[in-house]
C-alpha cells in the first residue's frame, strides 16, 4: 500500500522520536511512506526564524530547491512548497473553518505534484491529529482511504479548543475510519465514527532492559531504601503534586526520587523542603534504565484534567520493561495495563498500593510485568492497523 502521513508531526529531521515517525519507520518495511513535515505559516516564519529547522524548510522553498528527500527504499520525507495563512486569531469558527479551505488547497496543490512524482497509487492519506489544515484533504485529493489518529486530547489545549470544539468531531466524521492510541480516545472518536479503533501504543524499550545490570548512579547510592521513583516532564499540567506530597509526608522512612526537568510550580513548591524527597533533575534518556533499576517502586502520578485523561502512559511500558511494581492512576487509558499494575482510584490510594507492592514484589510478577510491556511493540501497532485497513 501507499501511505501519505501528514498532521501535527516532528520534522523528519529533528532528532526526537515521535509516534508518526515511529509509524513511518514501521509501515515502510512492508509499504511505500510519504512522511510530510508541517507547511510553514507566516506566523512560523516570522516568529521562528532562527529554528534550524524552520530556516533548512524556508531555504528549501525560498530557493526552489527540491524539498523531496529519500530517506530509505520505501520511505520519503518532503517540505511542503506553499506558505500557509495563519488564521487561529479569527474568532468566528465558521469564517475560521472556510479560510481553512485556503490552507487545505495550498497543501493539496503542493501533494499532488510529489503523489504524482512518487507514483502513488490508490493511497491511503494517515492524518496524525491535524483538525484544521487538513480539513479538506480528503476532498481535495479524493484518496482510497482517509484515517484521523486521535493519539492526544488536543481540546484541553486552548488553542485548539477554540475551534476545535466544533470542527474535530466533524474532521473525525468525514473520515473513512478513525484510529487511536488510547481506549478513552478510540471511545471519543466513536461518537462520531462507528468506524473508530484503538491499535494501542508502540514503545520503543530497546534500552529498558529487565535482564540488564546496571550500575547504581552516584546521586542514589547513599539514599535509604525503599526508594519510590518517578521518571519524565515534573511539571504540574500533568503531574499531581499532592500524591507526592502525601506518599512523602505519610511515610517519611520512604524516600522519594524524582528524576526529570520540573516546572516554575515544583521548583518553587514545599517538596524542596521534605528531607524524603529528591529532586535529580534532567538526565540522558541512556541513563534512565539505571535510575529506574534502583527504583523499589515506580509510579505515574497523573494529574487528571482535559490534556491527560485521554493519554496513553508511555513510561509505564518503561517501568514495566524493568520489571518494577507501578501504581499509576486510574484513568480510562489504565485500564489495558490493571493486570499488571496497581491502580489508585483516589491520592490517597498511593500510600497502601506501594505497601501493598513492597511486600508481595517476586520473580513472577517481574516477568508478567515485562511481558506485558513487551507486548506493546510498533510492530504490533501497526499489525492491528493494517488489519483495521483491510477491512475497507
Amino acid at each position: 500500500m501507499d501511505f501519505i502521513i501528514v498532521g501535527i508531526l516532528q520534522d523528519w529531521d529533528l532528532d526526537l522520536g515521535s509516534n508518526s515517525k515511529n509509524i513511518a519507520l514501521e509501515l515502510s518495511k512492508n509499504h511505500r511512506v510519504l512522511y510530510v513535515n508541517k507547511p510553514l505559516d507566516r506566523k512560523t516564519i516570522s516568529n521562528r526564524k532562527d529554528d534550524p529547522f524552520i530556516k533548512k524548510h524556508f531555504q528549501l522553498i525560498s530557493k526552489k530547491e527540491d524539498s523531496l528527500f529519500r530517506i530509505s527504499d520505501n520511505l520519503w520525507s518532503y517540505y511542503p512548497e506553499q506558505v500557509h495563512e495563519s488564521l487561529n486569531w479569527i474568532p468566528f469558527t465558521a469564517l475560521f473553518l472556510q479560510l481553512c479551505k485556503l490552507n487545505s488547497k495550498r497543501f493539496a496543490s503542493d501533494l499532488g505534484k510529489v503523489i504524482d512524482r512518487l507514483d502513488f497509487k490508490d493511497y491511503i492519506i494517515f492524518n496524525d491529529n491535524e483538525m484544521f489544515r487538513t480539513f479538506y484533504l480528503k476532498d481535495y485529493l479524493n484518496p482510497k482511504l482517509y484515517i484521523y489518529y486521535s493519539r492526544d486530547n488536543l481540546l484541553g489545549v486552548p488553542y485548539w479548543k477554540k475551534h476545535g470544539a466544533s470542527i474535530e468531531p466533524k474532521h473525525i466524521a468525514k473520515a473513512d475510519i478513525a484510529l487511536a492510541n488510547s481506549v478513552y480516545l478510540a471511545n471519543y472518536c466513536r461518537r462520531y465514527n462507528p468506524n473508530s479503533f484503538y491499535i494501542g501504543q508502540g514503545c520503543d524499550l530497546s534500552i529498558f532492559n529487565h535482564a540488564a545490570s546496571y550500575t547504581i548512579p552516584e546521586e542514589i547510592k547513599n539514599i535509604k531504601k525503599p526508594i519510590i521513583g518517578y521518571v519524565g516532564a515534573i511539571v504540574s499540567l500533568r503531574i499531581n503534586i499532592h500524591i507526592i506530597s502525601l506518599i512523602a509526608q505519610s511515610r517519611p522512612n520512604w524516600n522519594i526520587v524524582l528524576v526529570g526537568p520540573e516546572d516554575e510550580t515544583f521548583t518553587k513548591s514545599d517538596l524542596h523542603h521534605l528531607s524524603n524527597v529528591h529532586f535529580l533533575g534532567k538526565k540522558p534518556i541512556t541513563e534512565l534504565p539505571a535510575y529506574i533499576s534502583a527504583f523499589d517502586v515506580c509510579i505515574n502520578p497523573q494529574l487528571v484534567n482535559e490534556v491527560t485523561i485521554g493519554n496513553y502512559p508511555l513510561k509505564v511500558d518503561e517501568y514495566l520493561a524493568m520489571g518494577k511494581a507501578t501504581i499509576v492512576t486510574k484513568t480510562e487509558a489504565t485500564e489495558i495495563f490493571e493486570n499488571c499494575v496497581y491502580i489508585a482510584d483516589k491520592p490517597d490510594d498511593y500510600p497502601r498500593l506501594i505497601e501493598q507492592a513492597l511486600k508481595e514484589n517476586n520473580k513472577q510478577l517481574e516477568q508478567c510485568r515485562v511481558e506485558m510491556a513487551q507486548s506493546h511493540t510498533w510492530e504490533n501497532c501497526i499489525k492491528q492497523m493494517t488489519t483495521v485497513i483491510e477491512k475497507f
